[in-house]
């Protein structure tokens, strides 16, 4: 690690374990985070950590956003998957595509917690960019016309503008291609229609929005309508690597918990580690942690390379057979180490593990989510099998 991505890190850890982690339950409980929570990491700059300073972000690589994001992790999954969600996808398509207007008018918003940005993109069915068509986009006059739905979306509802990708007409003149829409979540006819109640991750706001004829105007388009299917397919490993950065810091925090309880616990007049096969289940647990956190370094670093276009590697890198299949690698491999590592986490811990007493209940709770949400393992391996070419038999 660089000096700076150490003391990030360290930085962010003495922050979890001070003002997340004795939080985590009481959330988890309520299924719901604090309200003072988004501006309690927007004062510490976790927020803006991927935004350039110019728009009073921290300007931090990508590496050091990741390694922040898993630190967050450790104290609480639902928050950082708000974190990775600003910094990740949102922010990476503002950047890229959205016009010099719309950039200063969200960049120092979501920097600040003065706003947050939703990334509708999910729908029904839908495994990948292509199939992302749930909601129809129509023109009407020089704007647009919303209708239809969009699920699973992460802070829908206390944000304050979501980018909603919809198909526009078949009949249109875009020739059916997905568009990048800005909507205000106050906007007629945006409606919250259902709050996702999930197994792990419960304080995340996940939920279903209505597009009722919602309207927007030619300004807040982002890009070009027929590429948003390129937008989103430039911004999705981004989306993969935060998540993985998630799931490797309730693994961290499950390995950590049982490592702590093994030392203390005593069976036999003995103390756990004093037994071989909780040592060799320790050392499994380690080594997995370890072996998925390098490959998530190795990606995060290959997507900032020298000459990759459009300032975050993210064009040239989905044209590089064999390579583009590295960020599904990466969020599949942490999503696998975070469930392993739990459920032997809850082993060590016994029955205790099995009760809501104990820390790591949550966790593997929480550790199944990151093997779901965004992508299943199994998608992630069919998409990472198309990146090297392999013919995938889908069904």
């Amino acid at each position: 690690m660089t000096p700076e991505e150490r003391s990030i890190r360290e930085m962010t850890r003495e922050f979890a374990d001070g003002e997340i982690r004795p939080r985590s339950a009481g959330w988890d409980d309520h299924r719901r985070l604090d309200e003072d929570v988004l501006g309690m990491l927007a004062e510490f700059g976790f927020l803006g950590m991927g935004i350039p300073e110019a728009f009073g972000g921290l300007g931090l690589d990508l590496s050091t956003c990741l390694a922040a994001t898993e630190e967050l992790a450790r104290g609480d999954g639902s928050v950082a998957l708000s974190v990775s969600m600003q910094n990740g996808p949102v922010t990476s398509l503002l950047l890229a595509h959205a016009s010099e207007e719309l950039q200063h008018e969200l960049l120092p918003g979501i920097a600040s917690g003065a706003r947050l940005v939703a990334f509708a993109l999910g729908d029904r069915g839908a495994a990948d960019a292509e199939d992302a068509g749930d909601a129809i986009a129509t023109p009407v006059g020089d704007g647009w016309r919303l209708d239809g739905h969009k699920h699973w979306v992460v802070d829908g509802d206390r944000a304050g503008a979501a980018v909603v990708f919809a198909r526009p007409d078949p009949d249109g003149e875009t020739g059916g291609g997905l568009g990048a829409f800005l909507v205000d979540t106050s906007a007629a006819g945006y409606r919250v229609v259902r709050r996702r109640e999930t197994l792990g991750l419960c304080a995340a706001e996940i939920v279903d929005i209505e597009l009722d004829g919602v309207a927007v105007s030619a300004d807040r388009v982002i890009g070009r309508p027929p590429r948003g299917d390129e937008y989103a397919r430039e911004v999705l490993p981004l989306a993969r690597l935060g998540g993985a950065a998630v799931a490797l810091g309730i693994a961290q925090a499950a390995f950590e918990h049982a490592a702590r309880y093994s030392r203390e616990r005593e069976q036999f007049g003995r103390v756990l580690t004093a037994f071989g096969a909780i040592r060799h289940k320790l050392a499994g647990m380690a080594t997995r942690i370890a072996a998925a956190r390098a490959l998530v370094r190795e990606t995060a670093v290959a997507l900032e390379a020298p000459g990759a276009e459009g300032g975050i590697g993210l064009a040239s890198w989905t044209d590089r057979p064999g390579l583009s299949a590295t960020p599904d690698m990466a969020r599949w491999a942490a999503s696998h180490a975070a469930v392993s590592v739990a459920r032997e986490a809850v082993q060590i811990f016994g029955g205790y593990g099995y009760m809501r007493d104990y820390p790591v209940e949550k966790l593997m709770r929480d550790a199944s989510g990151t093997g779901i949400c965004e992508a299943t393992g199994e998608v992630l391996r069919i998409i990472a099998a198309r990146g090297f070419g392999a013919t995938v038999a889908t069904g």
